[in-house]
Formats: C-alpha cells, sequence, structure tokens
C-alpha cells in the first residue's frame, strides 16, 4: 500500500469505484507512480496522474470484483 495518507485515499476511492481488491490497485497505482516519478522533471501533478492511468488500466482489464 502507498504509504501517504492521500495515496491510501486514492486506492481506497479507485478500489470503491472499479470494485477491485485494495491490493490490486494499490500494486498498479504505486508501480504507475514510480514510473512517472522516475521520468518527470516535475512532479506536483504525478499522483493525479497515476490515479489516472490505474483506473483506464483496470477499466481495460475487466479486473474480476473481489
Amino acid at each position: 500500500m502507498p504509504k501517504t495518507a492521500d495515496a491510501a485515499e486514492i486506492v481506497h476511492t479507485i478500489a470503491e469505484e472499479t470494485n477491485t481488491p485494495e491490493e490490486t490497485v494499490a500494486r498498479i497505482y504505486t508501480d504507475t507512480l514510480n514510473e512517472y516519478r522516475a521520468q518527470a522533471r516535475i512532479q506536483d501533478y504525478l499522483p493525479l496522474f497515476a490515479a489516472r492511468k490505474t483506473r483506464a488500466t483496470l477499466r481495460q482489464s475487466g479486473t474480476k470484483p473481489h
């Protein structure tokens, strides 16, 4: 699970919206955020972009509900 309270809230919200286990959402979100952080010079909006990509990834994959 991501370390900050904001990240935990983002993960929880995405999990509820997509009916996906929080562990799955946390893994995808953390991986995406780390990937973006490694490439970005300005990191202010990375959590927003990572959340968007996580939602899109889950919608495309059709992750099974928990």
